[in-house]
């Protein structure tokens, strides 16, 4: 229609080389930014966001009426602050010459904090005479819905106000159709000699060799005149509640070797950035920009990331999702009693219900994980109080599995979306082409995919083991109906001829015969006879899979096959973490030490910090990892994805429960000799894991063992 509203971006409006990857990120809490490498949004894919609403959509920078020549621009190590340093083009002449390109150094120091962005741009005069310099900001804010900003049309939309201005300040008004008034101010530390509602102009005399310095400030709440010292003492509460989130739970070193440490320090640093500190818990965001918000699916696989060296997150996970277990049926959100959260979004449209994504439940799997992972966190913890505080919540999920999960009675848990605004699939391969059969055909509904039926043998298995422990009459039942589930995935899912599970199988009982990563998820349950185990393995690691840079989701000359598709070919770190994990289990170390291996060095490809996916080409000597042009970065499962890797490799298994440690075949990855955990605490103990590289052998070393705590290891 000629007047929907819709906000589109375009490859040339993302970034100096035309793509997504140049843009850099920030994020604190449920605000973001996205800007390009000089720090300036231009309203395409960026802005400044908060609660999924775009508070400034236009901030670009000018010095003498040109854009100054970046140096140099990224985001530290600690995700904390983007620095842009660049230089003047020549200026024009203000009552004497131009002072020539060169001289001047701007720098555009930024972070957020407190729900509003904190920007410094520095000038220094490096020139041998005084110079003017005109320097400029264009600025708007379009107060856009996340998914605007993702393309989704709008027939109509509420009222943007004329911006309002005064002295230093900048006010921005929308009144939604929701009868929500949203502001944001844009404010200065110095009086610009013109301002308007679209742009400010100052003229700043810099003497040879001096510095000045201009503060800005924007947020949804009211302006406040920046200053230096709101600046230094905000920055210093900013990069201390990052250092707080950095520290959690147990560290990793390997002291000789640095570059790996490197990418332990990044994936770290990429996890804390996107974890939000809730009145539940710690809780990490999905991703940015896209997915900045609680993903149910996402949240939970991150925290078992995790698990082993920080429980905290599985506990602000488990604790969030509970508050959030829906308790009605709707075809919209689709919901069913006792079922878990999969995405949750706070901005207009949602609110509207334009779009189900307020509160969406359409994620087939998230209700087994939580379970899943509530008998993990049990064990690894040893924290049965939180599980007593939980167990409504667990048995509420058991039976949606029960009664609603399971559409057509056939003991397995299906899925078709209770609405056509809702997902098409909804496992982890969530793209409307990710699921089908080996001739390429999309299957008919409800769809069983082979992982899922790995949560919830996980699931039931879990309920069990907690129910016994709580005295829980249920516990015998929930544990035949995980010997249930398993009889039924083998008998329906294995394919003899190929060695391999199916990936799903349709409405009429009929399997869809691609080979895809699902397999591995499955590994990962524990589900698996050892013998069909070691036969995925090895078929996992053969060339149809293995990339060179990790695990494809599709295995190569499957219908559908694109190394450059989203799901049907590339490479995602998680997927690959949990295919290694689940080979980890039934024993396999060296292959998971060399996969490991080729992550790792993916990552240094990607400045340490791994995408969301890249693509599935084969591993080209000389040549480093494709990237996928729109892949979320950061994101938090790619980031945990290191991890879980490690705990794979070195074998350990942490039962708090029975006050163990126990590490089988430690293996550690090429080019790391020796490799630290410190601080891993158990129950009320802790210990230090030291595994060092001797011979053609890697041996544990524990140090500095306080309480009763047991350490075993195998071979």
């Amino acid at each position: 229609m000629d007047d929907s509203y819709s906000v589109q971006t375009t490859a040339a409006e993302t970034g100096e080389t035309g793509g997504l990857d140049t843009l850099q990120a920030l994020k604190d809490g449920d605000t973001f930014l996205v800007a390009d490498g000089w720090g300036d949004l231009k309203g395409g894919a960026d802005g400044l966001f908060d609660s999924d609403t775009r508070l400034l959509s236009r901030f670009q920078m000018t010095a003498g009426m040109a854009r100054p020549s970046r140096l140099s621009s990224g985001v530290s190590r600690d995700n904390v602050f983007f620095t842009a340093h660049s230089t003047n083009r020549p200026l024009p002449p203000m009552g004497g010459r131009s002072a020539p390109a060169g001289v001047m150094h701007i720098e555009r120091r930024r972070f957020l904090w407190n729900r509003r962005m904190f920007e410094r741009v520095r000038m220094v005069n490096h020139g041998v005479e005084d110079v003017l310099l005109p320097l400029a900001f264009d600025f708007a804010a379009d107060f856009a819905d996340i998914f605007q900003v993702r393309g989704t049309l709008r027939e109509k939309r509420g009222t943007v106000h004329t911006p309002t201005h005064d002295g230093r300040r900048v006010t921005f008004r929308y009144t939604g159709l929701d009868n929500v008034e949203r502001t944001s101010c844009l404010s200065f530390s110095e009086p610009p000699a013109r301002l308007s509602g679209t742009r400010a102009e100052f003229m700043f005399s810099l003497p040879m060799g001096k510095r000045l310095d201009l503060y800005i400030e924007c947020g949804g709440e009211a302006c406040t005149t920046p200053d230096p010292l709101r600046w230094r003492e905000s920055a210093l509460a900013a990069r201390l509640s990052m250092r707080r989130r950095r520290r959690r739970g147990a560290s990793l070193r390997g002291p000789r070797s640095p570059m790996f440490n490197a990418w332990l320090d990044q994936s770290r640093a990429d996890m804390a950035l996107l974890t939000t500190d809730l009145p539940t818990g710690p809780y990490p965001y999905a991703g940015t920009p896209w997915f900045s918000t609680p993903f149910g699916r996402d949240g939970i696989l991150s925290a078992w990331q995790m698990l082993w060296l920080d429980p905290s997150l599985a506990r602000g996970v488990l604790t969030y999702l509970a508050a959030r277990q829906a308790t009605e049926v709707s075809a919209f959100h689709d919901s069913a009693p006792g079922k878990i959260m999969h995405e949750t979004r706070g901005g207009e449209m949602s609110a509207l219900h334009e779009v189900p994504f307020g509160l969406y439940y359409g994620g087939v799997d998230t209700t087994c994980l939580f379970i899943a992972l509530a008998g993990a966190y049990a064990r690894r913890t040893g924290d049965l109080d939180l599980i007593r505080k939980l167990w409504p919540n667990l048995v509420a999920a058991s039976e949606w599995m029960r009664d609603y999960g399971d559409s057509n009675g056939d003991g397995l848990i299906d899925y078709a979306r209770g609405a056509d605004t809702g997902l098409s699939n909804q496992g982890w391969k969530d793209s409307e082409d990710s699921i089908f059969h080996r001739d390429g055909r999309f299957p008919k509904g409800p769809i069983a995919l082979l992982e899922v039926q790995g949560y919830a043998y996980a699931a039931w298995l879990a309920m069990a083991d907690l129910g016994a422990r709580l005295g829980d009459a249920r516990a015998q039942a929930w544990e035949d109906h995980a010997h249930e589930v398993r009889f039924l995935v083998e008998d329906r899912f294995w394919m003899e001829d190929e060695g391999f599970y199916a990936i799903a199988l349709d409405g009429d009982g009929e399997q869809c015969r691609s080979i895809g990563s699902n397999a591995g998820h499955l590994l990962f349950s524990g589900l698996p006879s050892k013998a069909r185990a070691e036969r995925v393995t090895r078929r996992m690691l053969s060339s149809e899979f293995r990339s060179g840079w990790g695990l494809r989701t599709l295995a190569k000359g499957q219908a559908r096959f694109n190394p450059m598709s989203y799901h049907n070919g590339s490479v995602w770190p998680h997927d690959t973490s949990i295919g290694v994990a689940g080979m980890a289990r039934y024993g396999e170390r060296d292959a998971v030490s060399t996969i490991l291996g080729e992550i790792y060095t993916a990552a240094s490809h990607f400045q340490m910090r791994l995408p969301e996916l890249f693509c599935g080409f084969d591993r080209e000597p000389g040549e480093g990892p494709i990237a996928y042009p729109v892949a979320c970065l950061p994101q938090a499962w790619a980031a945990g994805s290191a991890f879980l890797m490690l705990q794979a490799s070195l074998g350990v298994d942490v039962n708090a429960l029975d006050g163990v440690v126990t590490v089988a075949n430690p293996t550690l990855p090429t080019g790391v000799d020796r490799l630290t955990v410190s601080e891993l605490r158990v129950g009320t103990s802790k210990v230090d894991l030291i595994f060092e590289r001797i011979g053609e052998g890697t041996v544990l070393m524990p140090r500095g063992k306080q309480g009763d705590i047991r350490i075993l290891t195998s071979r």
